[in-house]
């Protein structure tokens, strides 16, 4: 089987920055164990297959691992991927998904993912958690992932994760975030997930789901920046809009080829 695969940058506005994410454009759904090996083939932390349905387009998210309920960084790319590479003459596009109908609109080479909130709750922290982690926390919050404040970008920075400890954490699907009020953007974060192939994400959209609400309503404002300080890091433009959240980005193609299946 002959199939057509895009490597994007997403997040970012130069190669080899932001999150890369493979996309692959389907006829019908592969078995699920077949899209889980490409997927670990491909090596990025996901990989989206997509179907054009006419006026929606069915979107599946799978990391070297397991299918993910929500993925923002091959989402964006997605978009990317119809308007920029496939030539797609619309400025928006409606995916349905296991989280519900996704809405990308694009202007000017900007990407806008109208995703579900994730209002976090305040929570204990699981104690391998705990001991995975150099720094510990000044406040424990969950959704779908943990999600850990500190005090400063600097002590996000400077965290560093015992992965022995780590990897005995079970947070299917989810992962862990630590957040801070940032020095050049209104918060910054990073994300990591357990018994993972890829321990940091690079740039982790879903996240913000969660992180927009607490920081929209910790800073008293509904409009923000956010950087994801990753090795590659990766630039947010962020909305809070209650039930919903707007999060802003760019996106670079960095690879066009085939995968053959047998």
């Amino acid at each position: 089987m002959r199939l057509d695969l895009y490597q994007v940058d997403a997040f970012t506005s130069a190669v080899f920055g932001g999150n890369p994410a493979c996309v692959v454009p389907l006829a019908e759904w592969l078995p699920d164990e077949l899209m889980l090996k490409i997927a670990k083939e491909n090596a990025v932390a996901e990989t989206a297959f997509f179907i054009d349905n006419g006026p929606t387009i069915s979107l599946r998210w799978f990391t070297p691992e397991i299918e993910m309920d929500l993925c923002g960084h091959a989402t964006l790319a997605t978009a990317h991927c119809l308007k920029a590479i496939l030539g797609y003459n619309k400025n928006e596009f409606v995916f349905t998904s296991l989280s519900g109908n996704l809405v990308v609109r694009t202007d000017n080479e900007v990407y806008s993912l109208d995703f579900p909130a994730r209002e976090p709750v305040a929570a204990v922290l699981p104690a391998f958690i705990k001991q995975s982690l150099n720094i510990q926390p000044a406040e424990v919050w969950q959704s779908r992932d943990y999600m850990l404040v500190y005090n400063s970008q600097a002590d996000i920075m400077n965290i560093r994760i015992n992965r022995n400890n780590f990897d005995q954490v079970n947070i299917d699907p989810g992962g862990v975030i630590v957040t801070a009020r940032g020095d050049e953007a209104d918060f910054v974060s990073r994300f990591f997930t357990p018994q993972a192939s890829i321990l940091e994400d690079p740039v982790t959209g879903s996240a913000h789901c969660s992180l927009i609400p607490y920081w929209a309503k910790k800073m008293g404002k509904n409009t923000m920046t956010a950087l994801q300080l990753s090795e590659r890091g990766g630039k947010l433009d962020c909305v809070y809009k209650g039930d919903r959240v707007l999060i802003s980005g760019r996106a670079k193609t960095y690879f066009i080829g085939t995968i053959w299946t047998d």
